[in-house]
């Protein structure tokens, strides 16, 4: 559990106001749990307290009151979220702070639930109530009773996200592009969550790149909850490929990265922009579930293995040196072992350079729900521990396979443990879900910060992470 959310420095898009004028309005911290998606939300909520005048602060302890950001993804998440809740709730009782404010998905999902189990929730502002942040602070700061203690607008088209307070280190920024999703996979409730599909317009997302660079964010980091989708709701047709094209002119940004493709509307000419980009890297993450064509109609992906062998071919064929992430779901309900051994095969045969395994979750209200056939949950667990365990050979013999190799690094921090060497990535690793690479300066003499891209040399491996010694460029 983050707790809480702060960042160590300046925001990219706005100074937070300091000194004694902003602590009259009040101090806040900041849970932020789940997904980039969220933290996105998160990020948009500061910006506007931060605006009007309250300051966060790094520490419950000092806080007057808290924001819990919560993620209702799937029962790990919720409970992650739940915990959190009772947290802050039991310093309230213990007069350490004064209000709790419950936002995001789960507070979009169960706020019945949620209000009815924890009546000592002050207030809580769905997904699309996000900018009622401010007005509901206010009052509950004014000691105004609130009547109405939950926020939840209907959906609505995605908000701005050019007033932000960034919680990312100063270098790497996540862009949100649509919100939203129209796939009906039986296991999944984003869509109650968070709506439908909706893109923001593409000028929008472009100034909002432009103001990310321009402030000093070297890596964009573009996410949605089908990146493949964008445009298709306002012009008829999906146009990523666009978009990644005028998203490639920006000067200002170095590195974008791409998360969340749906195995659909990968064209060849989406293909070819991803190949021939300058700032576009050649690493996606394309979560795929499955690869029996059994378990993925029971999923409803609207996908089959051949198609999805189609897809990962060309791409691999077309883009040099792509790196591909995604995820899979052990024990869905009617999972048998033949559909199990067909996904072992599957990943033994495309070697994905990043892969992640989820244990089945039951979502309520999903058809998934009420599937007959459920996999007993020791079976689930079993099962994702050898799709692991095939996985984590294929990672470490990929790790192993770049040493000797020179890479760029881009540093995200200085290792706490050990001064002197820094923690960095490769355009090979997403922020906070892949690997890290471990750099030390190439002399007592070399200069390094945190957000410089160095050049650097692949010494070693360590696990899933990298050792690399910097070259001084």
């Amino acid at each position: 559990m983050q707790l809480p959310v702060v960042s160590d420095t300046p925001s990219p898009l706005q100074n937070r106001p300091t000194g004694d004028d902003s602590s009259k309005r009040g101090r806040y911290a900041v849970i932020s749990l789940g997904c980039p998606k969220n933290l996105v939300d998160t990020e948009q909520m500061l910006g506007r307290l931060d605006e009007d005048g309250y300051a966060m602060v790094d520490s419950v302890d000092n806080a007057d009151f808290v924001v819990v950001n919560t993620c209702g993804f799937i029962d790990s998440a919720r409970d992650e979220s739940l915990g959190a809740i009772d947290e802050m709730l039991a310093l309230k009782r213990q007069g350490k702070i004064r209000n709790v404010v419950v936002t995001g998905c789960l507070a979009e999902r169960q706020q019945g639930k949620l209000l009815e189990a924890r009546p000592e929730i002050d207030a809580m502002i769905g997904v699309f109530g996000r900018n009622e942040i401010v007005s509901v602070i206010d009052r509950l700061q004014s000691g105004i009773e609130e009547q109405q203690k939950v926020f939840r607008p209907a959906p609505i088209k995605p908000l701005s996200d050019a007033v932000r307070s960034a919680v990312t280190p100063r270098h790497f920024a996540y862009l949100k592009i649509s919100e939203g999703c129209d796939r009906l996979c039986t296991f999944c409730a984003i869509p109650k969550m968070r709506g439908k599909h909706y893109s923001k317009p593409m000028e929008q997302v472009i100034d909002e790149a432009k103001r990310l660079g321009d402030s000093g964010v070297k890596e964009i980091v573009v996410v949605a909850q089908d990146t493949t989708y964008y445009g298709k709701d306002l012009y008829g047709t999906p146009r990523l490929t666009e978009l990644l094209t005028e998203l490639d002119k920006i000067d200002s940004v170095e590195w974008i990265r791409l998360m969340y493709f749906y195995p659909m509307y990968i064209d060849d000419a989406l293909i070819d922009t991803l190949a021939g980009a300058k700032r576009v890297l050649p690493y996606i993450d394309m979560p795929l579930q499955h690869a029996s064509d059994t378990m993925l109609k029971r999923m409803a992906r609207k996908t089959t293995r051949s198609l999805q062998e189609e897809i990962l071919g060309k791409l691999r064929s077309r883009i040099d040196n792509l790196v591909m992430r995604t995820t899979m779901i052990a024990g869905f309900p009617g999972e048998t072992d033949e559909d199990f051994a067909e996904l072992i095969d599957f990943t033994e045969q495309q070697r994905f350079e990043h892969l992640g395994v989820f244990t089945y979750s039951v979502e309520e209200d999903t058809p998934a729900a009420k599937l007959p056939n459920r996999v007993p949950k020791e079976v689930a667990e079993r099962r994702q521990g050898e799709l692991m365990a095939v996985q984590q050979q294929i990672a470490f013999e990929w790790v192993q396979s770049r040493i000797g190799t020179i890479d760029d690094v881009i540093i995200d921090s200085p290792l706490p443990e050990q001064e002197g060497v820094w923690i960095g990535r490769t355009r090979s690793e997403a922020p906070d879900i892949d690997g890290i690479v471990y750099v030390s300066p190439s002399d007592d003499n070399e200069s390094i910060q945190v957000g410089d891209i160095k050049k650097c040399e692949i010494v070693a491996s360590d696990g899933y992470d990298l050792i690399a010694a910097s070259l001084g460029e």
